[in-house]
């Protein structure tokens, strides 16, 4: 993607497990995050999105193995220094095990300002008191702790000290799912507005389509290890070719009694990462396979041109009259 602020090329990460034994969490993942766009990253527990978004971060076991390149501006994160790698920040599943419990709010926020000496004392107080309005917090919250916050309220705190040192890009790992439906809403709301604003990119880790759906606007969706469809969020939810991504939208919950709800059965249960299946990961679970599927590992063709997918058996079902445009 020309003016990506992420570039991911072929990633793959091999984790290290008891036994001398190796689990294959990223396998050969490309994936790209614009200037001012938020990317959803979205699959099953076990998948290996959060694994890819530690790998972005940093934040990796001891032990694992990469290859493959993770650019920022299109520099190679190996090669950044501290103070460089402040342009990417995360943004955590457990608001409350994110945060020092012992810090009051406002030490929390100022963290990284402190650390990379941002600006004289007044100027790091100003910008926390900055920072908690543009979340929607009182400057009153930067005195408290954060066992005396809400759930909502923590991660607030967690997305401002996210934006405290001015990052390119934020990776959001699950930062909604440990909150009541309601403050969801708000935290999701929160996000696309200072994404808006900030024209920040963001990385968004979810199990959930339905929220990806609120934030996104290019979603991949990932299985055991890599991408299997990749489309703008409109295309993607609109006409899903994937079956997995087509089981993944049916489990969605409608609130309409009446509604009719189409049910994409699967088999089973995710293979172990550590002894994938040959071929396409998803076979042994999959409505559609044929024999070849077993042994040749699908790669993304074209749908159209935003719309890329690896299942050629579901591809070829597509009618003629829509075919995959070529490209150059």
């Amino acid at each position: 993607m020309t003016g990506a602020v992420l570039q991911i090329e072929d990633l793959r990460v091999r984790i290290p497990v008891p036994g001398g034994r190796w689990v294959e969490a990223v396998d050969g993942v490309t994936l790209a995050v614009g200037s001012g766009e938020i990317v959803g990253l979205v699959g099953e527990s076990g998948c290996g999105k959060s694994t890819l978004g530690g790998a972005v971060m940093g934040l990796l076991p001891g032990g694992s193995e990469v290859s493959g390149r993770v650019l920022l501006d299109e520099e190679d994160l190996r090669g950044l220094t501290d103070e460089q790698y402040r342009r990417i920040q995360p943004v955590f599943q457990d608001p409350l095990g994110s945060l020092d419990p012992r810090w009051t709010v406002g030490r929390s926020v100022r963290e990284s300002l402190d650390a990379f000496g941002v600006g004289s004392a007044l100027d790091r107080d100003r910008r926390v008191r900055e920072l908690l309005d543009l979340v929607g917090l009182s400057p009153d919250h930067a005195d408290r702790h954060p066992a005396a916050l809400s759930g909502g309220q923590r991660q607030r705190v967690g997305i401002a000290a996210a934006l405290a040192s001015e990052p390119e890009l934020i990776v959001a790992d699950e930062p909604v799912s440990a909150l009541d439906v309601s403050v969801q809403a708000q935290i999701l709301n929160l996000v696309a507005k200072l994404q808006r604003e900030l024209g920040v990119a963001v990385l968004f880790v979810s199990h959930d389509l339905g929220v990806v759906e609120h934030v996104s606007h290019e979603v991949s969706v990932m299985y055991l290890g890599g991408i299997v469809e990749t489309a703008a969020r409109a295309e993607l939810f609109a006409d899903p070719v994937h079956p997995y991504t087509r089981a993944l939208l049916a489990a969605i919950p409608v609130p309409e009694p009446d509604a009719r709800l189409v049910h994409v059965p699967l088999s089973g249960d995710i293979p172990s990462p550590i002894n994938p299946p040959t071929g396409c990961r998803f076979h042994p679970r999959c409505p559609l396979r044929v024999d070849s599927c077993s042994r040749e590992r699908p790669v993304l063709q074209p749908v159209t041109a935003a719309h890329h997918v690896a299942c050629p058996v579901a591809l070829g079902a597509r009618p003629q009259s829509d075919p995959a445009p070529a490209q150059n």
